[in-house]
């Protein structure tokens, strides 16, 4: 393997963990989704009952357009009683594969925003 292929693929590596992890919205919304994960997870421990597990409806709403996939696999894979262990790493992936959307999206938007140039009074 050659020094610009290793590069090349440092630097795509590098790149997409930007998108998806250190922009601001990127990590807003992973903020997000990690707080509904650490509130569903806290909740059965402050409020013990039936409807404890219901909680857990937030993180896979926040996370829903993506997460849509998963839960169709879940109910085509096991019948509608998927592993907790699936369904839990469905919503981590689903939240970094929409981080990485709106890390694009927000790139996208900056660029063009910075290709218009700066208006002034006399433009």
């Amino acid at each position: 393997m050659t020094k610009t292929t290793k590069t090349t693929r440092t630097s795509r590596i590098r790149i997409l963990a930007g998108l998806t992890v250190t922009n601001r919205i990127s990590a807003a919304y992973l903020v997000l989704v990690g707080g509904a994960m650490a509130v569903a997870a806290a909740q059965p421990l402050v409020a013990p009952g039936p409807d404890a597990s219901l909680v857990w409806v937030w993180p896979a709403l926040f996370t829903f357009p993506a997460f849509g996939f998963v839960a169709w696999l879940g109910e085509a894979g096991w019948g509608g009683e998927a592993p907790t262990w699936f369904l839990l790493g469905g919503i981590v992936l689903s939240a970094l594969v929409q981080s990485l959307a709106l890390g694009t999206v927000w790139r996208t938007l900056r660029g063009r925003r910075s290709d218009r140039g700066h208006l002034t009074t006399a433009s």
